[in-house]
């Protein structure tokens, strides 16, 4: 079993780990757990990245940045596509300046990897989707899924 963290509750759910690609559905609140890209803020992000069972891909963005904007899409159909491996999620600096501050980001789009509430790492800029997939098999080599 693993326990993964609602993105939108913070309902701890546990999801046999045979089950991840099946889009599990939070017990409390019936939202995805892992589909899609969830948006983060000071209120869910601590328990989002702390939760220890998949790794977290956030990317940190503005809605007045064009480069952002552009990558949206690549950044969506990459969680559609691997939802049950990764949670991706989403912090817009703009409405959470904060975050922006606590996490240090100087240039947005700006990706970063969690596993267990640590930073494995980051990359700034809008990726093309060849390179955002070889990121992504980069984070689960790394991390053993």
């Amino acid at each position: 079993m693993m326990q993964l963290v609602c993105p939108h509750c913070q309902t701890a759910n546990r999801v046999p780990e045979a089950r991840l690609a099946e889009a599990p559905t939070c017990g409390a609140c019936k939202q995805p757990l892992l589909a899609g890209a969830h948006a983060l803020d000071a209120a869910n992000i601590d328990a989002v990245l702390g939760q220890q069972a998949v790794p977290v891909l956030v990317d940190f963005w503005a809605p007045w940045c064009g480069p952002c904007r552009s990558f949206a899409p690549v950044f969506a159909a990459a969680a559609k596509k691997h939802g049950g491996r990764l949670l991706f999620a989403k912090v817009d600096t703009e409405a959470e300046p904060a975050l922006g501050a606590r996490f240090n980001i100087r240039s947005i789009p700006t990706l970063a990897v969690f596993a267990s509430g640590q930073e494995l790492g980051r990359l700034s800029g809008a990726l093309p989707p060849a390179q955002l997939e070889q990121l992504i098999d980069e984070v689960l080599k790394q991390v053993s899924l």
